[in-house]
């Protein structure tokens, strides 16, 4: 072969797609039964070749005075805009160690955007709506997704080793004992059994208070 035949052969390879597999997770409570919209991530043990986040962004809404998603998974690096879409105003912060923010009295398209950087789950609360809750998880991979009703969800990801989560807003568990390791040239499918019933829900709560119906 020439030099230059060697070459374009190099270039080729160079240029060929990352073989891919497709990963199938299914997560189950601890009755057995399905568990709907759980968050699942995979974060690739080399980080070297990630995709950056989407330079849209993301949106957490709210609307009827709940936050819409009240889960929302997004990147590291993506920011977020919280749009109202009540004709009332909200006042959206968080405590939380990934990220600490507030955005006060605001209607419409009035607060910027926020940059969500670090990984971990932020907690979301409206100072003059208290029943309002909504989570955004930051993780460090564009690899992940929700659960379907049937408690499934596939991933389409390059191949190799990768550390595989899953969160709910209802674990009763500490996240890291719902965190495993696949490899996915051996492994196609996974199933997780939480190991403890989830908390009960209280996203049926509604305030009977008309104390700041006009805010």
């Amino acid at each position: 072969m020439t030099k230059n035949g060697k070459l374009l052969c190099a270039l080729l390879f160079l240029s060929a797609p990352t073989v891919g597999d497709t990963i199938e997770v299914h997560v189950l409570q601890h009755n057995q039964t399905p568990l709907q919209r759980a968050v699942v991530w995979l974060v690739p043990d080399s980080n070297n070749a990630l995709p950056s986040p989407q330079s849209i962004g993301a949106i957490m809404d709210q609307v009827d005075r709940q936050f819409t998603p009240h889960v929302l998974t997004v990147q590291a690096g993506t920011k977020v805009t919280f749009p109202n879409s009540d004709s009332i105003k909200h006042h959206v912060y968080s405590f939380s160690q990934a990220k600490s923010f507030e955005l006060e009295l605001y209607d419409g398209l009035e607060a910027d955007p926020v940059l969500f950087d670090t990984p971990g789950v932020v907690e979301l609360g409206c100072n003059v709506h208290d029943w309002m809750l909504g989570y955004i998880v930051v993780v460090d991979t564009p690899y992940f997704g929700y659960t379907d009703s049937a408690g499934q969800l596939s991933l389409d990801v390059p191949a190799g080793q990768y550390s595989l989560s899953i969160w709910h807003s209802r674990l009763a568990d500490e996240p890291d004992l719902l965190t495993r390791r696949i490899d996915t040239t051996q492994t196609k499918v996974m199933t997780v059994e939480l190991p403890t019933p989830l908390l009960p829900s209280y996203g049926d709560y509604e305030s009977d208070s008309d104390e700041f119906s006009e805010y």
